[in-house]
């Protein structure tokens, strides 16, 4: 593992796939420790067997895909995170890292043994043909899900552009399962949107760290410092994870100093740590950094090295708990090796496998009505009476009816963010209370 950067890692990652964690490049996997003499006689037995096979198999092998069957069982073995990929999955891979793959658009992970849509991406096939979050995906092309692991999931939902996969779903609510026929296309992972929540209060949501999330980031912290926000919201919320140098170069854009994180291997070539640089713009508004449950890895990071340094609060529930970071080593024939080398720490000095970012607040999500109703409570006010007095306002100085507390600047997604996520609406609260107490001077 090498530094590209003062404080930069040359990674990639596993996208879409919410187990998918940190991982490194390295140039060459040519270089092998040798090991005893008693790996060699292993070694030799291993030889033996793939010949007696060849040999005396009652059908003909290939002899390559026995061995990458074999290295896979041997890899599979170490950990969830170390994987072997033949030479398409890691060229796959490659492309991956720089924003877009062929697909319908869903994120997927296990839950209760079952294939379930975390959610489908916004304007893909997917979203467009109505799965949604919840899902259970009980078939992929009439073939059941229930002896498939994640990664095979993964495989045979992607496919060629303009090519079609028939998904079988199980949702809540419907009496029957459900079949969807989608043409898969070209995907552009977008990693970063952004709202103006009020005229005062920015959001920007990281759906993934990939090789473009810095430069778009900065775009957006532009656009809503244009206004001079007071206060930002940071939604890592069912964030897999992705390039290690983003997370960090994203920790950095709201840190003037301090650790961002550290890592710690076997060898001693993994031990580092980075710290944050001065920023030429410095940000002192107040933050709130929203995680849950998929929130992994690089992910875990920024919101570790911002709880850490005492420069935001974290709302929401207990992230995934992915604290180990995974090199990709190229191999000879074009195939790769993606190994767990190292785990990482906060700034404090903990290492959050297993355990996960504690968050400051914790709030789950509450889901909105499915038909959409308004369940806030409507209280009488004055101007509801008859016969009420108007203002003493100017006319040109009074809000249009229909139109009070509307305010300049605030799209209608960010209405309907509101409108639908109550951690989001706790978070502004938390910010705009938090500018009010700030003016409040202390009594003497």
């Amino acid at each position: 593992m090498k530094r590209s950067t003062g404080k930069a890692f040359t990674c990639a990652f596993w996208l879409c796939v919410l187990i998918s964690g940190l991982l490194f490049f390295q140039g060459s996997g040519a270089d092998v420790k040798a090991g005893t003499d008693e790996v060699y006689k292993n070694i030799e037995v291993f030889a033996e067997v793939l010949r007696q096979i060849e040999e005396n198999y009652v059908e003909p092998q290939d002899s390559q895909e026995l061995i990458y069957g074999a290295i896979k069982g041997m890899v599979e073995s170490l950990d969830p995170h170390s994987a072997f990929m033949t030479k398409q999955e890691h060229k796959d891979l490659m492309i991956e890292t720089k924003g877009s793959f062929s697909g319908v658009g869903i994120e997927i992970t296990t839950r209760d043994n079952l294939i379930t849509v975390v959610s489908p991406i916004e304007g893909t096939p997917a979203y467009k043909a109505g799965i949604k979050a919840g899902d259970q995906i009980i078939k992929i092309n009439d073939e059941p899900t229930n002896d498939m692991n994640l990664s095979d999931a993964v495989k045979r939902i992607r496919g060629p552009q303009g090519s079609e996969v028939k998904l079988t779903v199980r949702r809540e609510g419907s009496d029957k399962p459900l079949d969807f026929t989608i043409t898969r296309d070209v995907i552009p992972l977008r990693s970063v949107r952004h709202h103006q929540l009020t005229p005062e209060v920015g959001y920007v949501r990281i759906s993934n760290f990939q090789s473009k999330t810095e430069r778009d980031l900065k775009s957006a912290l532009r656009t809503l410092e244009e206004g001079e926000i007071k206060g930002l919201i940071l939604d890592l919320r069912n964030n897999p994870g992705g390039l290690l140098d983003q997370a960090i170069k994203v920790s950095d854009l709201f840190l003037d100093e301090g650790l961002i994180v550290s890592t710690k291997g076997r060898d001693s070539s993994q031990n580092m740590e980075i710290s944050a640089q001065k920023s030429d713009r410095p940000r002192s508004y107040p933050m709130i950094v929203l995680v849950n449950e998929g929130s992994a890895s690089a992910s875990e990071i920024v919101a570790g090295a911002l709880q850490d340094n005492k420069r935001a609060l974290i709302l929401g529930t207990k992230t995934f708990g992915k604290g180990s970071v995974q090199t990709i080593l190229p191999l000879s024939d074009g195939s790769g090796l993606r190994l767990t080398t190292a785990r990482y720490y906060t700034p404090s000095g903990n290492s959050i496998q297993l355990e996960g970012i504690i968050p400051d607040i914790e709030l789950a999500f509450v889901p909105p009505r499915e038909n959409g109703e308004d369940t806030r409570p409507h209280f009488l006010r004055e101007k509801d009476l008859k016969g009420h007095m108007d203002n003493d306002k100017h006319p040109e100085e009074q809000a249009p009816e229909g139109e009070e507390g509307e305010a300049e600047g605030v799209d209608e997604r960010a209405e309907e963010l509101l409108e639908r996520d109550n951690q989001v609406r706790h978070a502004l609260q938390l910010l705009q209370t938090w500018n009010i107490f700030s003016q409040i001077k202390a009594a003497p």
